[in-house]
């Protein structure tokens, strides 16, 4: 059957890819059509069939003559924050509206280079600030979840939300996301689908817009850790073009999935227990301990005493690296320049450009990240944040020397929840952060597996956290935690 096509997995297309079952070009048919009939998600923002098209062309060509890579054919969805030449990258933000780059992002390039279909440009969080996809100049990304038969629209996480919201509605095999506080991790674990951030440094930023830089990370979201294993190989690596990419060799994780993890020893931080935690997450946790237990591995209770300090630091030094980065969208080079009165002087271009052009949320973060970097509050708020940023990175760093190989939280303080709900109260939002902050702050791989559903049919996941650069072990932990979860629920289709 045609429809169900865009139902497989990066490795089931793989190989029915190798084995002539199927061809790319039909593969990607499927998925355009899928995509064209799914608007009421929001998830696609800018369409590119025709790219698609000629890509999935030159991939059956490229199979037929042997030894293609992994991702050779397979249909993806780009997240708009990834700069894709000759097509708009706009950040989902108002500023960047009509900006065509002239240069591919190294993660997209590497990903073409493999053979990568690319679909289209996927819905955000405008420049990737937001936990629920309600800052983007496109509108708001839509869950293709809902709870039982009520039709309440429910967000569907963020920043990466338009993937999220793809990948689960089976628009795309994979798709590619960024993670500087949770916006990989969160939005899968809202979708029932799988999202991995690496370590800092094992992905090149290049090309990526930037928002916080020594937190942003690129990584893939797909339909489950096999998966994931293949499109992070392929997003990995080191590129001189990134002052902070890591030189290191590029391991098969994929070959590293033995789903055997006798032992190891996973770690349970106490401080991750929070007041008025729904019931559902508390029981998925203790679930998810006894299936890591019942696998193999030895579990023991770990403390992260600085963990309470986390979203304050969080809330610091990213706005702040964001006011720093943004300060060249201002109306002179590329993207929107606000029109200006008679005598009006460059200040109030920048003034109105910056205006019209960032959102709210965007604003506030800007105006916050320039308060704490202000020569009054310097030392007050950005220098002892970025102290107690080394205590929280020295915490991990104390639990890995106990002989700690992953570190079992909770990926999300609740399931998805209703979209306008928690817009009005900007910290009500933040709280969102509160479990996936931590591992940008001390640059540890994470990764986000859907685990069991709440009482309203809504998926739940559960987060590992990783010793740095050992992802391939840590895929291997989140693989025999996916293969005792057995999670396989799907949305039911109303778009």
């Amino acid at each position: 059957m045609m429809s169900d096509l865009t139902k497989l997995k990066i490795s089931e297309a793989r190989d029915a890819l190798r084995k002539g079952d199927v061809t790319s070009v039909e593969l990607t048919d499927a998925c355009l059509k899928a995509i064209d009939t799914a608007d009421a998600l929001g998830a696609f923002v800018h369409k590119t069939p025709e790219l698609a098209m000629g890509q999935a062309k030159s991939a059956d060509d490229r199979i037929k003559a042997g030894g293609a890579p992994d991702l050779c054919g397979i249909p993806l969805g780009i997240k708009d924050l990834f700069c894709t030449k000759g097509v708009p990258s706009q950040a989902a933000s108002a500023i960047l509206n009509g900006f065509k780059p002239e240069y591919e992002s190294t993660v997209t390039s590497q990903l073409f280079d493999a053979g990568a279909v690319m679909l289209g440009k996927l819905n955000m969080d405008e420049f990737a600030m937001g936990s629920s996809n309600e800052t983007s100049t496109y509108g708001n990304a839509i869950n293709p979840w809902r709870r039982g038969n009520d039709a309440t629209a429910l967000t569907p996480g963020g920043s990466s939300g338009g993937s999220a919201a793809a990948v689960a509605a089976d628009l795309c095999l994979a798709a590619t996301g960024t993670d500087t506080g949770g916006s990989i991790r969160q939005p899968a674990a809202f979708t029932g689908i799988t999202g991995i951030k690496p370590t800092y440094g094992r992905c090149s930023r290049w090309g990526i817009v930037a928002f916080a830089s020594s937190l942003d990370q690129a990584g893939p979201m797909t339909k489950d850790v096999r998966d994931a294993a293949i499109m992070l190989e392929a997003m990995c690596g080191h590129d001189p073009k990134d002052s902070t990419s890591a030189d290191l060799p590029v391991p098969n994780f994929e070959a590293m999935l033995t789903g055997d993890i006798r032992g190891k020893t996973i770690g349970i931080p106490r401080e991750y227990r929070m007041d008025g935690m729904p019931d559902a997450i508390e029981t998925l946790w203790s679930e998810g301990r006894c299936m890591l237990e019942d696998a193999g591995a030895a579990i023991k209770d770990i403390s992260l005493p600085h963990t309470k300090y986390a979203l304050p630091t969080y809330y610091v030094i990213a706005p702040a690296e964001a006011s720093s980065n943004l300060a060249r969208y201002d109306g002179v080079r590329y993207g929107h320049r606000a029109k200006l009165a008679q005598g009006d002087g460059i200040t109030d271009m920048y003034e109105k450009t910056r205006a019209e052009g960032f959102g709210p949320e965007v604003q506030r973060r800007v105006m916050v990240g320039t308060y704490v970097l202000s020569a009054g509050f310097y030392d007050a708020y950005y220098n002892r944040a970025r102290k107690v940023r080394t205590l929280i990175k020295r915490d991990f760093e104390d639990v890995f020397a106990q002989g700690v190989d992953a570190i079992l939280t909770p990926a999300t303080p609740s399931a998805a929840f209703e979209l306008g709900k928690k817009h009005v109260d900007p910290v009500e939002m933040y709280l969102n952060d509160v479990f996936t902050v931590t591992v940008n702050l001390a640059g540890l791989p994470g990764i986000s597996v859907p685990t069991g559903v709440d009482s309203n049919g809504l998926p739940l996941g559960l987060q590992l956290i990783g010793r740095p650069w050992e992802e391939g072990d840590l895929l291997n932990t989140a693989y025999a935690l996916e293969q005792a979860a057995g999670f396989v629920a799907k949305p039911t289709q109303w778009w």
